[in-house]
C-alpha cells in the first residue's frame, strides 16, 4: 500500500484541508475585528488660530492705582503665550504662602485619596492586562492512595502522584480584549487628570483663603481702628455737653456709633476664626493645633505679569478637560466590547498531565495531554447583546455631549477670569480715590465740627462714609490678588511644567498621551 493512502497520513491531509477552507474565515473574521474599533478621538472643538478667549477683555495692561493697600494697586501685564509655571503661587511672593501650600500638598487627606484612587486604577490596569494579552496557566499536583477490588481476586492498594499544565487563551480576534485594556487604560487616566484637578483645586483653596484670611484681618483692623477713633470723639462729645456746648442728642448719636462700630468685631473675629480653621484642614491639622503662619494683604504681592496660554492649547491643559476626554474614552471602549461580544468567541485549550503509580515494589507511569479549540456564539439571548450595544452606543453620545459642555465651561471660565482681572483692576482705582476722598471728607468735618461749624449729625456720616469707603478698599485689594489666583487655576495650574524630579510628577501627567 502507498504511504499516502495509510490512516494516519489520510487524517494529515484532512487536517491540513480543514486549515487551508478555515484560513480565508479566519483571515476575514480578523479583518472583521479590525473595523469594529469605535472612534474615542475627542471632537475638534477649538481653532488651531483662535487667539482670544473672549470679546469684552481688557488691553495687555490693567489699569493702576496711586492708592492701595500694599502693591494691589500696580497695573498687571496680561502675557500671552507665556507658560504659567507649575509652582504658580510663588508669583504672590510670600514665603509663609509657598510654606503653607507646601504642608498641604504633603499632607492633606483628599490628596493622599485621590493618589490612592489612581494606584487602584493602574492596578486594575494591570491585573486586566495580565490576564488578556497572554495565555493563562495553572498547574496542579495530587496525590492519593487507591484501592482495586476486582470479582475474585485480591484487593489491591497503591499509590498514584500526579502533576500537570493547563493552559487557555482566548483568541481576540474581534478587539474585544484590547477595547476592554483600552477602557481601563482611560480609567486610569481620568483618575491621573482627577488627582491633578484635586491638586491643582487645593492649592487655589490654600492660596484664596490664606487672601481671605489677610482681608478679614485688615478689616478687624480697620474696625477697631474706627472704633477707636469713635470713643475718643465721644469722650470729646460728652466733654462738649458738660460744658452746654452740645446737647444730650449728640452725646446718644455718637455712643450709638461706638455701639454699632463694636457690634461689627465679633462677626469679624468670627469669620477670622473660621478661616483660620478652613487653612488648618487643608494642611491635615486639627484647627486647635498651631503653627499657621499669619497673612497680611501687605504680606502677599500681587503679580504684576500674568502669564495666558493660548486658547488652542487650553484643551491639553486643564485637568478637567483631561479627565472628561478619558472618560469618553472610555465610553468609546465600552461601545468596542459591546459590538464583539456579539460575535464568535474562540477558545484554545491544552493540557499536560504526568501521572506515576506505585503499586507494590513496582511502579508505572502515565502521560496524558491534550489540545483543542472551541468557538462559542449566542444563539439566542431575548435581544440583551444588542440592547447593550446600544446603550454603549447612547452612553458614548452622552461622554462627547459631556466633554464639548467642559470644554466650553472652560473656556467660559477662562473668559470670566480674565474680565475679572480687567475689572477688579478698575474697581480698585474706584475704591481707593473713594477712600481718598472720604479720609479727606472726615479729617475736614472733624476740624469744623470742634470749631462748632458742623453738627454732630454731620460728622456721624462722615465717619460711617470713610469706614466703608476703607472696608470696600480692603476688599477690592483682596478681590484683586483671589482673583489672579483664580486666573491661573482656569488656565490649568502649569501642571505640564512641572520639574520631573518632583515628587509629585511621578503620579501625574507630565506630557499629553
Amino acid at each position: 500500500m502507498h504511504p499516502t493512502s495509510t490512516p494516519g497520513r489520510q487524517l494529515r491531509n484532512r487536517a491540513v484541508t480543514t486549515q487551508r477552507a478555515l484560513l480565508p474565515l479566519l483571515l476575514g473574521l480578523g479583518l472583521a475585528g479590525c473595523t469594529l474599533t469605535p472612534p474615542t478621538r475627542a471632537p475638534q472643538m477649538v481653532d488651531s488660530q483662535l487667539s482670544s478667549y473672549g470679546s469684552k477683555l481688557a488691553d495687555q495692561h490693567t489699569a493702576a492705582s496711586s492708592i492701595a493697600i500694599g502693591n494691589s494697586g500696580i497695573s498687571q501685564h496680561l502675557a500671552y503665550g507665556q507658560q504659567l509655571p507649575a509652582e504658580w503661587w510663588q508669583l504672590f511672593r510670600s514665603d509663609a504662602l509657598d510654606k503653607l501650600v507646601r504642608e498641604a500638598l504633603q499632607n492633606n487627606p483628599s490628596l493622599t485619596a485621590a493618589r490612592a484612587a489612581l494606584k487602584q486604577a493602574e492596578e486594575n490596569y494591570n491585573a486586566a492586562s495580565g490576564s488578556l494579552q497572554y495565555p493563562s496557566v495553572s498547574g496542579q499536583l495530587g496525590g492519593n492512595r487507591q484501592r482495586q477490588l476486582l470479582s475474585g481476586s485480591t484487593p489491591s492498594d497503591y499509590n498514584v502522584l500526579s502533576a500537570g499544565l493547563n493552559v487557555s487563551y482566548t483568541l481576540d480576534l474581534f478587539g474585544a480584549n484590547r477595547q476592554q485594556l483600552l477602557g481601563l487604560m482611560a480609567a486610569t487616566d481620568y483618575q491621573r487628570y482627577q488627582l491633578e484637578a484635586t491638586y491643582q483645586t487645593l492649592i487655589f483653596n490654600v492660596v484664596t483663603t490664606a487672601i481671605q484670611e489677610a482681608s478679614q484681618r485688615a478689616q478687624l483692623q480697620a474696625t477697631q481702628e474706627m472704633l477707636a477713633a469713635s470713643e475718643q470723639q465721644l469722650r470729646i462729645v460728652e466733654q462738649q455737653a458738660k460744658l452746654g456746648a452740645v446737647g444730650r442728642s449728640s452725646v446718644l448719636s455718637q455712643a450709638t456709633l461706638v455701639a454699632q462700630t463694636r457690634a461689627q468685631l465679633s462677626p469679624l473675629e468670627k469669620a477670622l476664626d473660621l478661616t483660620r480653621h478652613q487653612l488648618a484642614v487643608y494642611v491635615g491639622k486639627l484647627p486647635s493645633e498651631q503653627g499657621l503662619p499669619e497673612f497680611t494683604l501687605d504680606s502677599l504681592q500681587l503679580p504684576a505679569e500674568l502669564p495666558v496660554s493660548l486658547p488652542s492649547e487650553l484643551v491639553r491643559q486643564r485637568p478637567d478637560i483631561r479627565a472628561s476626554e478619558a472618560l469618553l474614552q472610555q465610553a468609546g471602549a465600552n461601545v468596542g466590547v459591546a459590538t464583539a461580544n456579539q460575535y464568535p468567541q474562540i477558545n484554545l485549550t491544552g493540557s499536560f498531565t504526568r501521572e506515576r503509580l506505585f503499586v507494590g515494589p513496582a511502579t508505572a507511569g502515565l502521560s496524558l495531554w491534550s489540545i483543542g479549540a472551541g468557538v462559542s456564539q449566542s444563539l439566542f439571548d431575548g435581544g440583551a447583546l444588542r440592547a447593550k450595544k446600544r446603550a454603549a452606543d447612547a452612553a458614548f453620545e452622552q461622554a462627547q455631549a459631556q466633554y464639548r459642555d467642559t470644554v466650553l465651561k472652560g473656556f467660559q471660565n477662562v473668559a470670566d477670569s480674565l474680565r475679572a482681572v480687567s475689572a477688579d483692576a478698575s474697581t480698585l482705582q474706584a475704591q481707593a480715590l473713594a477712600e481718598a476722598q472720604a479720609r479727606e471728607t472726615l479729617q475736614l468735618t472733624e476740624k469744623r465740627f470742634r470749631l462748632g461749624a458742623v453738627s454732630q449729625l454731620a460728622l456721624l456720616d462722615a465717619q460711617r462714609s470713610w469706614q466703608q469707603a476703607r472696608i470696600n478698599l480692603i476688599s477690592a485689594s483682596a478681590s484683586r490678588h483671589a482673583d489672579s489666583a483664580a486666573l491661573f487655576l482656569a488656565l490649568g495650574g502649569g501642571w505640564w511644567n512641572r520639574n520631573t524630579s518632583t515628587d509629585h510628577a511621578d503620579q501625574t501627567t507630565q506630557a499629553s498621551r
